[in-house]
């Protein structure tokens, strides 16, 4: 056990207690549930063809990159807490702070979503998705709540307990995604007609205006999320070794998903009858119909997958951005309780509970306060969050292009190609997220007050980095305190 400092709180080195239970397998399936998200499936389709062409630009001009960052990164710099680290050490602790703060407090407010998403879905496995059942908050307010804590009892009871969620929750994401894509290839090798048609003209995207630039930055985004497997550096075996052969694998099963399973879902549903919510259960559905009758259960499968899946997402964006916090309290700038972990499990439970706690507290807004002034908070703060959002990502290539001039140590697996093309993938990379900022905070053309949307939005993401600064200056003013040595009696 390591001791004590004179406090009465953890020392650093507690960090050393975590235990390494994360191997390949672990590391891919956690990298699959915490990237896709087949609910981008049907907000590309909706855009039409021309979202195939938008998934592939996406591709080569940020999830490559991102790619390539992290796993030079996480080669070199394998430590507890990953983006984080990597920032402080490019940047010093205030810059590193700012990027754990926002990449922290912004997926307090992203579990609501998704577990939100994942209720709704539940009905289709049991045969009631066209019911009134997925809009009574007392059942979706029910059943998320569950699988929130959940996924935080799993998670603090060990890494190799907790990793089984987001293992189950790895091949739940992939397997509804494999599932439409083979059912998209059969109809087309049964001759079914395809409810849309894809022409060299329609696949073209327009990026002149703003609708199309926007569309083609949530889909970039939709490709975030490799980094965060490395906030867990510190519980992986070999993880100079683990972390970038994990990537790896997994990237190209990602990109698999994301763009044959938009084309497999274009093939099945017209543009038009596209559900933004459920579109990938609905051309499941399509799909089994047409293939033959004895397919009736595969809807309903897909649909029970897919709950699992979000699920171990939950998971792996509770326990990940748990882990920042927690490298945070280590270093004193959140409570240094953040940085305790439990004596008989080994997890930073103190970090993953905080989080819950916050995360429960805004999914209850988000549900009981439906049809009130509460509602529109709530959504306020999520236009806000957007901006949070990406802050993180311009840390992670600004910290990529500034640490790559220093020697490395051997094993480090560097981007290929030399200096230049290292150069040209961070600024890809950190250009595209600029533009998704950029397209963030322009109001939507049909919003009768574009300034109070600016205040909103822009204000609100100044106001949370600023009470994230209010935290760092008096946990600095406390470290200051500490600091000063008692005079010794003679």
């Amino acid at each position: 056990m390591v001791p004590a400092v004179n406090d009465g709180e953890p020392a650093r080195g507690d960090a050393h207690e975590l235990k390494r239970a994360l191997g390949l397998r672990d590391l891919v399936l956690f990298n699959l549930v915490a990237v896709v998200g087949l609910r981008w499936l049907a907000t590309a389709a909706k855009a039409g063809p021309a979202s195939l062409a938008l998934w592939v630009l996406a591709g080569l001009f940020f999830f490559v990159p991102q790619g390539l960052v992290v796993i030079e990164l996480s080669s070199r710099f394998p430590e507890e807490g990953g983006i984080y680290q990597w920032t402080k050490r490019a940047l010093g602790e205030k810059h590193g702070y700012v990027c754990g703060w926002c990449y922290w407090i912004n997926n307090v407010l992203y579990y609501p979503n998704l577990l939100i998403s994942s209720a709704v879905i539940a009905t289709y496995a049991v045969g009631l998705g066209d019911t009134s059942l997925s809009s009574n908050w007392t059942y979706v307010l029910t059943a998320t709540l569950v699988c929130l804590w959940l996924a935080v009892l799993l998670n603090i009871l060990g890494v190799g307990t907790g990793k089984w969620l987001q293992n189950a929750g790895g091949v739940g994401t992939f397997i509804p995604g494999l599932i439409l894509i083979i059912l998209g290839g059969v109809t087309m090798a049964m001759g079914h007609p395809a409810a849309n048609t894809v022409t060299p003209a329609n696949v073209v995207p327009d990026l002149r205006h703003l609708s199309g630039l926007n569309l083609w930055a949530s889909i970039a985004f939709a490709f975030a999320g490799l980094e965060l497997s490395s906030s867990l550096a510190g519980e992986v075996r070999n993880p100079r070794r683990t972390l970038p052969r994990a990537i790896l694998i997994s990237a190209p099963l990602i990109a698999v998903v994301y763009v044959l399973g938009t084309g497999a879902l274009l093939r099945l549903v017209p543009i038009k009858d596209v559900n933004i919510v459920s579109g990938f259960a609905q051309a499941t559905a399509v799909g089994a119909r047409l293939i033959s009758p004895a397919l009736w259960w595969l809807p309903a499968f897909s649909a029970a997958a897919y709950t699992i899946g979000n699920v171990g997402g939950v998971g792996a964006w509770l326990t990940g951005p748990a882990r920042v916090a927690f490298a945070i309290g280590l270093d004193r700038y959140f409570p240094p309780t953040f940085g305790r972990v439990h004596p008989r499990w080994k997890t930073p439970y103190v970090a993953i509970l905080v989080q819950a706690s916050l995360a429960t507290v805004f999914l209850l807004v988000s549900l009981i306060g439906r049809g009130t002034t509460v509602e529109k908070a709530y959504l306020i703060l999520l236009d806000t969050m957007l901006l949070v959002y990406f802050v993180p990502y311009v840390y992670l290539f600004i910290s990529f292009l500034l640490l790559r001039r220093g020697a490395v140590d051997v094993g480090t697996l560097r981007v290929p190609g030399g200096p230049i093309t290292a150069a040209l993938v961070g600024v890809s990379g950190l250009i595209v997220t600029l533009l998704a900022m950029g397209v963030a905070m322009v109001p939507p053309s049909d919003d009768a007050h574009p300034m109070l949307f600016e205040i909103k939005v822009v204000g609100g993401a100044l106001g949370f980095i600023a009470l994230g600064g209010l935290v760092y200056w008096r946990a600095s003013r406390a470290t200051s305190s500490r600091a000063f040595v008692a005079p010794q009696l003679p």
